[in-house]
C-alpha cells in the first residue's frame, strides 16, 4: 500500500454550552488564534450536534453558538484565515458519523469514561447520542482528514479512538485513506481553576459567579474577582517548587503565566516572595489589560446577529469545500452507489 502525504491541517471544536470562562480563552480561544499563523490550515467548530446529545433549550442554544462565535473572534481568530463555522450546517459531520458507527465496535464505546461521568447512574436513561458521541467526534475531525487536533486530558481519550476507527477502516477497506490523527498536548493553563477553591476546575456550573471569570466580565468586575479570590495566609514561595501543596496560589500564578505568556518559572523569578496584597494587584491589572477587550468586543459583536450568522455560514461553505469530496470518496470506498 502507497503510504498518503496528508496536507497539515488542525481541527478543534467548543460545545456552545454557554457561559465562556476565562478557562475556555486561556486553555483553548487564545492558543487557536495563535495557532492561524503557523502556516496550517486551521479549522475551528461550533459543536452543536454534540450540545443537542442533552436537552437544550432552542433559544439558549441559539444565543450560546452566536456568542461562541463572537468569543473566537474577540479572542483574535480571523474568520479569513481560519475556517469558523457551526457543525449543523455542514451535513457531512453527521453523515460520516454514520459510517463510523458502523465501523467503531459496542466495546470501544463502552470504554469511555466521559460517557460514565455523563450519563451517571442512570445509564439506560441517557440519549443514543450522548453514548454515540465519540464516532461523531471523530467524523468531526477526519471529515477533513485533519492531521492534528489540540487536545486537554478530558479527550484525550475519544481521540485515541478517532485514531482506533481510522486504523480499523483504513484496514478493513484495504486502503490508507483516513490519518491517523495526532494528539497536540497544551502545556500550562489548560486548566484553569475556581478562584474560590483552587483544587476544581473553573466551571460556568458553579453557583458563585466569584469562581470564575467569564468572558462577558467587564473591567470592573474582572478586577473584583482577582482581589478576592481565595488564597492562603503565606505570601507567594520563592520558586515554582513551594506551589506543589498551594492549590490556590499556583493557580493564581498559572493565570497569570498564560495571560503573560511567560513560563511559571519566569513568573516566580519575577513575583517569587510578594504577598498577595502586592500580587493581586499586579494580576488584576494585567487580567483587566488582557480580558476587558474581549468582553467589549463580544458585546458589540452580539448587538449583530446577522452579521454573526453570515460569518458562520461562510465558514460553513468553505469547510464543506473539504468535507464533500472527503465523504464521497469514502462513500465510493465502502460501495455506495451513486456516491
Amino acid at each position: 500500500m502507497t503510504e498518503v502525504a496528508f496536507t497539515p491541517r488542525v481541527f478543534s471544536g467548543i460545545q456552545p454550552s454557554g457561559g465562556l470562562t476565562l478557562g475556555n480563552y486561556l486553555g483553548a480561544l487564545k492558543r487557536f488564534a495563535k495557532a492561524q499563523d503557523q502556516g496550517i490550515e486551521t479549522i475551528y467548530c461550533m459543536v452543536d450536534l454534540h450540545a443537542i446529545t442533552v436537552w437544550q433549550d432552542p433559544e439558549k442554544l441559539r444565543h450560546a453558538t452566536r456568542e461562541l462565535c463572537a468569543g473566537f473572534i474577540a479572542s483574535g481568530l480571523d474568520p479569513e484565515k481560519s475556517i469558523l463555522f457551526n457543525q449543523s450546517q455542514v451535513a457531512e459531520h453527521a453523515q460520516l458519523a454514520w459510517i463510523f458507527n458502523c465501523v467503531a465496535r459496542m466495546g470501544w464505546m463502552k470504554r469511555m469514561t466521559q460517557f460514565k461521568d455523563k450519563a451517571g447512574k442512570n445509564a439506560e436513561n441517557a440519549s443514543l447520542g450522548l453514548f454515540g458521541y465519540p464516532a461523531l467526534m471523530a467524523a468531526d475531525i477526519l471529515v477533513y482528514h485533519a492531521t492534528h487536533v489540540p487536545v486537554g486530558e478530558d479527550q484525550k481519550q475519544h481521540l485515541e479512538l478517532t485514531r482506533d476507527i481510522a486504523t480499523k477502516f483504513n484496514h478493513d477497506y484495504g486502503v490508507d485513506f483516513f490519518p491517523i490523527t495526532e494528539p497536540v498536548i497544551e502545556g500550562a493553563a489548560t486548566r484553569v481553576m475556581s478562584l474560590r477553591d483552587g483544587s476544581k476546575k473553573m466551571s460556568k456550573s458553579d453557583p458563585s459567579d466569584m469562581s470564575r471569570i467569564n468572558l462577558t466580565d467587564d473591567a470592573d468586575t474582572i478586577a473584583k474577582k482577582i482581589r478576592k479570590a481565595k488564597t492562603d495566609p503565606e505570601p507567594l514561595p520563592s520558586d515554582a517548587d513551594g506551589l506543589a501543596d498551594r492549590p490556590e496560589a499556583r493557580n493564581l500564578i498559572n493565570i497569570y503565566a498564560a495571560l503573560s505568556d511567560q513560563s511559571v518559572d519566569q513568573v516566580m523569578a519575577e513575583l517569587g516572595g510578594k504577598a498577595f496584597s502586592e500580587f493581586k494587584p499586579v494580576l488584576a491589572d494585567l487580567a483587566v489589560a488582557q480580558m476587558a477587550p474581549i468582553s467589549a468586543e463580544m458585546s458589540r459583536l452580539m448587538q449583530d446577529p446577522s452579521e454573526i450568522d453570515r460569518i458562520l455560514a461562510n465558514g460553513a461553505d468553505r469547510a464543506r469545500a473539504i468535507a464533500a469530496p472527503i465523504l464521497k470518496k469514502t462513500y465510493e470506498i465502502i460501495g455506495m452507489v451513486g456516491a
